[in-house]
């Protein structure tokens, strides 16, 4: 990579790196270019401070890995420096569980209007409190525009110390996703006291029988509550699909099933009945749609470029995230310190 005028501060998370060249420390360990950086480490949880500004008024924004909103658009005065930190997430594969490996080590993209980095630091996370999502191609870390999952915009509303282990993937089922290895038994090892883990399945569970899908859900909190986590279960994002009346109360848009298996009625029963927080992500972007109504609705999704009622475009992803993040909050699953707010 081109290296840009930028005072790189790295510290190693291979502590041999440094020790057998540290002359050459930050040299082999990052490289950057104008518009991003590169860092060689193994997968795990790390610190990210950056310095923002320059000379000129700038406007930065940070992604890194499959398409992550990491930091909002910051916007800085000329002249003047700002700091900002948050924690990334790295592992292989580094989008969706099911999809290609990606690029070893940790990427970070800088956008905005007027992006300005002045310094970039990143060192191993040593206490980090991951929020793991379970859930399918409304959440995932998707990877190429339009498209994008809520849990791909999340990272950028948390601050030093929470992140965002994204394992949803595309077309998973409570039935698949318990069944494919890559999925649920890759990710309840990684579970810590104290996490949480958030589990929005339903757009996929077409076919899948009530008593079936309610035991699937039962199981995906045990198993949570095994590994000393906290479950918290997640109704689905509905589909834009109005009745004449402007409203979206009908099957289609509301996630019952060719069964009749009504799916956010039953992630509502099985929270109660368990003791689950919940967070009914369907009644919340129901009345945003409704609210915004049939024209209006259609930038939350890829209506415009895909004719898809169903799929999220990076501006409804950002805004059903805010929802998610709101109920974090709401719910006292999260303190309002380790959010970020606008």
């Amino acid at each position: 990579m081109r290296r840009f005028s930028v005072a790189v501060l790295v510290a190693a998370a291979v502590a041999g790196v440094l020790t057998a060249a540290p002359a050459r420390a930050a040299e082999t360990f990052a490289d950057c270019t104008a518009t991003a950086c590169h860092f060689d480490v193994p997968p795990g949880s790390y610190d990210v401070k950056v310095v923002l500004g320059g000379d000129t008024a700038s406007s930065t924004s940070i992604a890194g890995e499959t398409r992550r909103a990491l930091l909002p658009e910051t916007a800085v005065p000329a002249g003047e420096r700002i700091a900002r930190s948050f924690t990334v997430d790295v592992r292989t594969p580094e989008g969706e569980p099911t999809g290609a490996g990606g690029t070893p080590g940790l990427d970070l993209r800088l956008g905005g209007a007027a992006p300005a980095l002045a310094g970039i630091k990143v060192t191993p996370a040593r206490r980090t409190r991951q929020i793991f999502l379970v859930g399918d191609s409304t959440v995932c870390d998707q990877p190429g525009d339009p498209y994008s999952g809520w849990g791909q915009q999340l990272p950028q509303y948390l601050r030093k110390g929470l992140s965002v282990a994204n394992h949803a993937d595309s077309g998973e089922s409570t039935v698949s996703y318990l069944a494919d290895a890559r999925l649920w038994a890759t990710v309840r090892p990684l579970i810590r006291p104290g996490d949480l883990v958030l589990i929005q399945l339903a757009h996929n569970d077409k076919t899948t029988d009530e008593a079936t899908y309610r035991a699937n859900l039962e199981t995906l909190v045990a198993g949570v509550r095994e590994k000393g986590g906290e479950p918290v279960l997640v109704t689905p994002v509905v589909r834009r699909w109005f009745n004449s009346d402007g409203t979206l109360n009908n099957g289609t848009a509301l996630l019952v099933n060719s069964l009749g298996v009504d799916h956010p009625a039953v992630i509502r029963s099985v929270a109660a009945a368990r003791d689950v927080p919940l967070i009914d992500l369907t009644a919340k972007t129901r009345a945003l749609v409704e609210t915004l109504g049939v024209e209006g609705s259609k930038a939350l999704y890829l209506y415009n470029e895909k004719r898809d009622n169903t799929h999220t475009s990076v501006h409804g992803a950002t805004v059903y995230a805010s929802l998610v993040r709101e109920e974090l909050v709401s719910r006292h699953l999260v303190p309002q310190g380790m959010v970020r707010v606008g």
